[in-house]
């Protein structure tokens, strides 16, 4: 009889680490979904930003050596990720190309200008740093206008702005709820064993005594559950690449890692604290609350 209620009572104890661990992988793994969706939102928002054109156009009669120079000042330049220089007749040329019709040959010239595409970095992309980036291109003699779409770059800022603001709300929620979800799992884990919590301190065992062996299972159920949603997010990492090799040109090896990092030190900190509370909880009921 003492052997069967003993195998009852493992089995109990088994089932309620299972359930904790799935518990802790499933929460994990929607959060870690998130911070890859925050990522590449980010990711995709420097990308945008970074490539829109933004021309110099040269005055007339300027000298290529001149031009030169100009391109050399702005490589130096702080707001800069890349230039490339076009000439009249690679412009003409390219143009050619987008209308499929002989303009030099009916005009009997070529009235383009050469021109320095421009690359800004992202985070001198906005409107404002803009402006007074053209302001400050303007004041070279080599440079007749500085040409870029204004109403692209306000709705890329502002879109990506909200789309940030809106996955960042959203992460916070989720984290709030993860973290309820993980301590209603952890204390009905804990609430099972709570006559065992207080024969322990009937037999004089002390409240650190009786959180250790809690703790350490807590955390090691997080871990476990931390270790099953890396590796769920390293497979959709995996799928997500061989679909959009596009997104391999823009990972930064250091904020994925960073990211599996800070899923495994919440796994056993989030499973540590709400063990932690739980076992907290029961070390201080009175014997009658026991079987509330």
């Amino acid at each position: 009889m003492a052997r069967q209620e003993d195998k009852y009572y493992n089995r109990k104890i088994r089932t309620s680490h299972f359930s904790t661990v799935i518990s802790i992988t499933l929460v994990l793994f929607m959060l870690g979904l998130l911070g890859m969706l925050l990522l590449n939102t980010r990711k995709l928002s420097n990308y945008a930003k970074e490539n829109i054109g933004f021309s110099i156009m040269i005055k007339e009669g300027v000298k290529e050596a001149e031009i030169m120079a100009l391109l050399k000042k702005l490589d130096t330049e702080e707001y800069v990720k890349s230039t490339e220089y076009i000439p009249k007749d690679k412009a003409a040329i390219q143009l050619k190309k987008e209308l499929g019709e002989d303009f030099i040959g009916f005009l009997g010239y070529n009235p383009l200008l050469p021109t320095i595409d421009l690359r800004l970095k992202a985070d001198f992309a906005s409107l404002e740093s803009v402006k007074g980036i053209e302001k400050k291109l303007l004041l070279n003699s080599e440079v007749k206008e500085v040409f870029y779409q204004k109403d692209l770059l306000e709705m890329v800022n502002h879109n990506m702005e909200r789309i940030s603001l809106i996955i960042l709300g959203f992460s916070v929620v989720l984290m709030i709820i993860a973290i309820a979800l993980i301590n209603n799992t952890i204390r009905l884990s804990v609430y099972s064993r709570r006559f065992i919590i207080r024969t322990m301190q009937l037999v004089g065992a002390t409240r650190h005594f009786i959180r250790k062996p809690f703790i350490r299972n807590g955390i090691i159920d997080g871990l476990v559950g931390a270790i099953v949603a890396n590796g769920l997010l390293m497979v959709v990492m995996y799928f997500l690449f061989q679909e959009i090799p596009e997104l391999i040109q823009m990972v930064d090896l250091a904020f994925y890692i960073g990211l599996l990092v800070t899923v495994l030190v919440l796994g056993i900190l989030i499973s540590w604290f709400c063990t932690w509370l739980s076992v907290r909880k029961y070390l201080r009921m009175k014997t009658d609350e026991l079987y509330a």
